[in-house]
């Protein structure tokens, strides 16, 4: 969908101590997300990307990486260097990366 513009990384290959933005709505956060992930569904970035480092490479995720690739592309034209998590949480998992939830259930894709 949007071709080569989007550099992307397999959910397997970010670095542990990466800035991890998680675009999922809350319902989908509460389910599970990465333990250390910063939290700003995608509806709320315009109002709050100032909290988005400008001095570190960023890892955009959503559920499967539809999402997190329109904002990869949006941090990116602004000036952030944006990376999109190729499958998003269901990669993530998939994969067999951390997940936690705030609440102490068990931890899953929503």
């Amino acid at each position: 969908m949007f071709g080569e513009d989007v550099p992307a990384v397999d959910a397997a290959q970010v670095p542990q101590q990466a800035y991890l933005l998680d675009v999922r709505e809350p319902d989908e956060w509460q389910a599970g997300h990465v333990p250390d992930a910063v939290h700003i569904p995608m509806g709320e970035l315009s109002d709050r990307a100032a909290e988005i480092p400008r001095d570190q490479d960023v890892y955009v995720i959503c559920r499967s990486g539809m999402r997190s690739a329109q904002v990869t592309v949006a941090l990116n034209n602004a000036g952030w260097q944006a990376r999109n998590v190729d499958g998003g949480m269901m990669g993530w998992a998939a994969a067999g990366r951390p997940m936690a939830t705030d609440h102490g259930a068990e931890p899953y894709v929503a």
